[in-house]
């Protein structure tokens, strides 16, 4: 049975790259047209949304980019990479309370601008940081606009060792965060486990492990047990619309439709038996795809 298009949700392990996660699946999936949204550090756990066929175009077009993240924030240790994958750049004989901490935390929420690490995928004249990174070079940067929305302590399983909590926006670098939070503090800090729990609409509760969904393609199941989610699932924050027979024949023909009867925004498509069909913009009572996602008749 071939493999239906839509999302599926991995539970990422340590140790692989999002980029080893897609090429471990296209051979399981057979098939090659596979996407992923929001890149995980190969020691990062969780959430990492594969998109599957027609779906790899729905990936750039979701609407909430937002991520919540799990972060092992170390103190007393400082790394070239922000990590503790890294090598070790400073170190110190100190001890960080709670309370201290909770003190500081207030001051990295809400707009902010963030200098993106050496060690980043960001390109810099159509190189990536980390190649410069690993050569020893230092290349300019400049300081992006972030959102941290929350910031919350949820645990300290060891001395020096505390859970953060962080609700952020699209290209926010935890490693940089919590190398903030230990300046503040006036201590060297660098991230000693990160785990997504959260990456849009997607949760890490829906999510599978990697061995378990390699388990599942190989016995023919992952196409029919519903592991694998609608192409509308990352829309779901759109109002839906049904349209009969004629406006989806409009719509499937790239035409617009006068005189809809709906207010102006963005429409998650269905025809009269519940397919969906894409992407819709009304403007001025006039409708028009904007995508589509089904195959045309």
């Amino acid at each position: 049975m071939p493999m239906p298009n839509g999302i599926l949700l991995v539970d990422k392990p340590s140790g692989w790259t999002s980029f080893d996660v897609l090429a471990k699946l296209r051979g399981a999936l057979g098939t090659r047209k596979l996407g992923h949204s929001g890149t995980l550090d190969p020691m990062a756990t969780g959430v990492l949304a594969v998109f599957i066929g027609k779906a790899t175009a729905a990936a750039d077009r979701q609407l909430d980019h937002d991520k919540t993240y799990e972060a092992t924030v170390r103190f007393g240790l400082r790394t070239d990479t922000g990590d503790i994958t890294g090598t070790p750049l400073q170190t110190a004989d100190t001890t960080v309370t709670a309370e201290a901490l909770q003190a500081v935390l207030p001051r990295f929420l809400g707009e902010q601008m963030q200098l993106p690490p050496m060690y980043s995928a960001v390109k810099i004249n159509g190189q990536p940081l980390y190649k410069a990174a690993r050569k020893g070079q230092t290349v300019e940067r400049t300081p992006r606009p972030i959102t941290v929305h929350g910031l919350e302590l949820l645990r300290s399983p060891a001395p020096n060792d505390f859970v953060l909590r962080a609700a952020c926006s699209k290209g926010t670098y935890i490693r940089v965060l919590a190398e903030d939070i230990g300046t503040a503090l006036g201590v060297p800090a660098t991230l000693a486990a990160l785990r997504r729990t959260k990456a849009g609409v997607f949760d890490l509760a829906d999510c599978h492990t990697l061995p378990d969904i390699l388990a599942a393609a190989e016995s023919g199941a992952l196409a029919e047990n519903g592991w694998i989610l609608p192409i509308e699932t990352v829309f779901a924050p759109l109002p839906a619309l049904q349209v009969n027979d004629g406006v989806k024949a409009h719509l499937m023909n790239g035409c617009p439709t006068s005189h809809y009867p709906a207010p102006d925004g963005k429409y998650r498509v269905f025809d009269k038996d519940g397919l969906f069909l894409g992407l819709a913009v009304i403007k001025g009572r006039v409708l028009r795809v904007e995508k589509l996602f089904c195959e045309r008749d």
